[in-house]
């Protein structure tokens, strides 16, 4: 199965937070689109291996993605090794994406930025022919995806670019509260310890950031992303906005 984008984070609920706006909006766009988790967030201090890879389903019908796997990297204690990075060109190379989204390259947590260096290349090393891998016997087809971006987490970085999300900005709040046991829910009833994901505080800095993103481009909310290699553009046209 071919997708346009594949979504990559190191943890169930990174997608939500960085990326799911941009990602319910190429569907829309009649976009084929994917999610691959590297770890199932089994170190973090609420829920469960068990709740959150319910979450994570859920939250992925609430997009409409058409594909999530989980890699089951040790959260926490994955290495940007060999081991790991064939477990990503493996990914690549079976759904053979054009874009290629992935974790900030430096964040609050630790595990963002080396998962954005292990995304990163093994993008590469998907491209090359003497790197094999295969899926139930069978070789795989080297793949080189055209571009790899890497979305802004809870750390203000300066974007190359944004993506309007205006439209699905709602959906984005309703994914992100799929993990009811991760983050703050009025109406849960949940005793585990507080984090600092887990107040309401945090989901207002969410909002915050796509209204302060979308601001700098004239709409209600973006989602920002940083790419090392340059965008062409067939034409102006492609960046002026219609007149209202």
């Amino acid at each position: 199965m071919k997708l346009d984008i594949l979504a990559f984070g190191v943890h169930p609920d990174d997608v939500e937070l960085g990326c799911s706006g941009t990602l319910m909006a190429a569907i829309a766009d009649g976009k084929k689109v994917g999610i691959i988790d590297l770890t199932r967030g089994e170190l973090g201090t609420r829920g469960t291996v068990e709740t959150r890879k319910a979450e994570a389903a859920r939250a992925a019908e609430i997009m409409g993605v058409t594909i999530r796997e989980n890699l089951d990297m040790p959260d926490g204690f994955f290495q940007n090794d060999e081991l790991n990075q064939r477990k990503v060109i493996t990914a690549i190379r079976k759904y053979q994406p054009d874009i290629i989204l992935a974790n900030a390259p430096e964040d609050r947590h630790p595990d963002h930025g080396r998962s954005a260096k292990l995304v990163a290349d093994a993008a590469f090393l998907a491209g090359l022919r003497k790197i094999e891998t295969s899926v139930n016997g069978v070789n795989q087809a080297i793949w080189r995806s055209s571009y790899v971006f890497h979305y802004i987490q809870d750390r203000f970085i300066q974007p190359s670019f944004v993506i309007d999300i205006t439209d699905y900005m709602d959906r984005k709040i309703e994914s992100v509260l799929a993990y009811s046991t991760q983050f703050f829910n009025p109406d849960s009833q949940n005793q585990e310890p507080q984090t600092y994901i887990s107040s309401p505080q945090f989901l207002e800095t969410v909002k915050a950031r796509a209204l302060m993103l979308g601001k700098r481009i004239g709409v209600g909310y973006a989602e920002g992303y940083i790419t090392e290699k340059i965008i062409g553009l067939k034409g102006f046209d492609a960046i002026i906005k219609e007149k209202t």
